[in-house]
């Protein structure tokens, strides 16, 4: 009972933090959000939500001043990306960034071979990851409900690996890099209808800042 009685409390702040944040930027928000979460609260926001991204990059964030730094250094990265990546979906999420590719942009149908377009536009992604290498890069891979939960579970995986892969030999630094499959289990949309199913079939790339980078956001906070 008090496992779940705090679960409870750290959902319903959460849920107040969002909406007290309306009338911030994205910058201030990833200040606010940091200042109130921590790896507990990703997870659980993350498996609530369904979004794995939300939760990874809430749990890593900083918050307070130094959260609004590292926001500020992540707003620009993310505006380049949306200019020189226009198939990945971009979005700014607290003091990190969630690049999602659909699995129809990267792969060939039941494939986990990178097509001739996903080498196009992974090489547009990976100009940029170079010029910010103060940054951690997370690769998730995700299905759609169809075919057996260990199959898509492997497939989701290799597609990850065979990103991660391909990233790292385009001189993306090993130790920046982490590799995640999770098949069905957690969709962001509905995968009741062949549009959802579609966009579930995705791969994600989750940016947040390292050591380095929270080090120098937090110098910088105090000037």
């Amino acid at each position: 009972m008090k496992r779940i009685r705090f679960i409870t409390i750290m959902i319903l702040s959460t849920a107040l933090l969002f909406s007290s944040c309306a009338s911030l930027n994205k910058t201030q928000k990833g200040g606010a959000i940091g200042a109130a979460s921590g790896g507990a609260m990703g997870a659980i926001i993350g498996k609530v939500a369904g979004n794995t991204g939300l939760g990874a990059i809430i749990g890593a964030a900083v918050g307070g001043a130094t959260g609004a730094v590292i926001g500020h250094k992540m707003d620009k990265q993310a505006a380049e990306i949306k200019n020189t990546v226009p198939d990945a979906k971009v979005e700014r999420v607290g003091e990190g960034i969630v690049v999602e590719f659909s699995s129809n942009v990267l792969f060939g149908f039941d494939s986990s071979n990178l097509s001739p377009d996903a080498k196009t536009n992974l090489d547009k992604l990976v100009k940029i990851l170079n010029v910010y290498p103060d940054t951690d890069i997370e690769v998730q891979g995700h299905t759609d409900s169809k075919g057996t939960e260990p199959y898509n579970q492997n497939l989701s995986q290799n597609r990850a690996g065979a990103v991660s892969g391909y990233l790292y030999n385009k001189g993306i630094a090993n130790d920046r890099i982490r590799t995640k499959g999770f098949g069905e289990n957690m969709p962001k949309y509905d995968n009741n209808t062949e549009d959802g199913r579609s966009q579930n079939r995705r791969v994600e790339f989750l940016i947040t800042a390292n050591e380095k980078m929270k080090a120098e956001a937090e110098k910088e906070a105090v000037k």
